[in-house]
């Protein structure tokens, strides 16, 4: 059960910290922090829209799988004996 725990635990903090990446690759509504790292740049180029869909889903699809890490760490500190 500690493989496990220790498995989910290293997963948590990988997917937090590509979730944090993920999130500042966002193009802002504004000057923002997307805005620092090239966020402003990527409205003149051609087919934004697909990318920006795409990390849409990518997104979500980390952001899903730190959330079953989150839940699945409870559960198991919940029923640990």
């Amino acid at each position: 059960m500690d493989a496990v725990r220790i498995g989910l635990q290293v997963l948590l903090v990988l997917g937090g910290l590509f979730l944090t990446l993920l999130i500042l690759m966002h193009k802002g509504k504004g000057g923002g922090m997307s805005d620092m790292f090239g966020g402003g740049m990527s409205s003149s180029l051609g087919g934004s829209s697909v990318a920006e869909r795409n990390l849409d889903r990518i997104t979500i699809g980390v952001a899903l799988v730190w959330f079953t890490c989150v839940v699945g760490l409870g559960v198991l500190e919940r029923f640990a004996v």
